[in-house]
């Protein structure tokens, strides 16, 4: 499952804007408030707490460098950002160019971010469902851009195919190449700050112009509430 939810989630993104069309931007708007909350829910309740306590051990030197790493994640996802224009949290705006071209650095970006995405899911696989939450919102987003934009259909299902196989990429990375888990608190340091970055973004962003919003604010409550009694039910496979 922890391969197949994050994959499935972008294919379904895909055939419901290619397919259904839709035109209602608030239920994306609530989706991906929902998976904002879950998201970042997952990641300060359980996330943080095990790579602080896998770095501590008595030596204060390597809990500051967890901190050091989670910073260089947002650090990271800030750049990533320059070049996808925000799409990770569901902003995809024109290029300023002709945009039935392939846009490469928004591929790229989006598949190095998704990849990293993936690494801690072979410990924690309570956190494939956030990232499935989260990536359906922006397959449905990118798909529709990508399509309103007369990019080539053939071109749209590589774009998105290969969007939706990075995460599970990263998961089978972590698990096979024994060599990268020897740095497991590290990169999930790295990986925590994106996912601080990204989820915290669309949180603020979901209360537009700070009015408040009873739908929203019950999406993000519902996050973190399903975040906490499946980081209880699940256990770590470490």
């Amino acid at each position: 499952m922890i391969y197949i939810l994050p994959l499935l989630s972008v294919l379904l993104g895909y055939g419901i804007a290619l397919f259904l069309k839709p035109t209602k931007k608030t239920n994306l708007k609530l989706l991906m408030a929902f998976s904002g909350s879950f998201l970042l829910s997952i990641t300060v309740m359980h996330l943080l707490p095990e790579v602080y306590e896998s770095a501590h051990h008595g030596d204060h030197n390597h809990s500051n460098a967890v901190g050091i790493f989670i910073m260089i994640g947002i650090l990271f996802q800030i750049i990533l950002e320059f070049f996808s224009k925000g799409a990770e949290h569901g902003h995809v705006h024109s290029h300023g160019h002709d945009d039935s071209k392939m846009p490469w650095a928004l591929f790229i970006s989006l598949c190095i971010h998704a990849f990293m995405e993936g690494f801690p899911v072979s410990h924690h696989s309570d956190l494939a469902l956030g990232i499935a939450i989260h990536h359906l919102p922006i397959a449905v987003i990118l798909t529709a851009f990508f399509l309103n934009s007369h990019l080539n259909k053939t071109v749209v299902f590589f774009f998105m195919a290969t969007f939706a196989l990075m995460t599970p990429l990263g998961t089978l990375s972590a698990e096979y190449f024994t060599s990268l888990n020897h740095y497991y608190t590290e990169i999930t340091g790295v990986v925590i700050g994106i996912l601080f970055h990204i989820s915290s973004t669309i949180i603020f962003e979901s209360s537009e112009n700070h009015k408040f919003n009873l739908a929203k604010l019950s999406m993000i409550a519902i996050g973190i509430v399903l975040a906490y009694f499946l980081g209880i039910e699940a256990p770590h496979s470490h």
